[in-house]
């Protein structure tokens, strides 16, 4: 399972997701849903975009962790 560490980074970066959107050019709705770790998939361009307006890395935002499930 990847897990998102979106608001981490925002909050290390005092920005808003108001902000954040602005500066990308993506929607608040499609922001919330990759914050919230609902997104079914990323697109490299949007990953370069944020990690551009943040400053990270990707792997500052994106992080693997073995779910209960996988261990079956």
């Amino acid at each position: 399972m990847i897990r998102v560490d979106l608001d981490v980074m925002l909050a290390r970066r005092k920005m808003s997701l108001t902000e954040l959107s602005q500066r990308v050019g993506i929607t608040m709705a499609n922001l919330s849903i990759l914050k919230n770790g609902r997104a079914k998939a990323v697109r490299f361009e949007t990953l370069d975009a944020i990690c551009r307006a943040l400053n990270c890395q990707p792997g500052d935002i994106l992080a693997y962790e073995e779910s209960a499930d996988e261990d079956a």
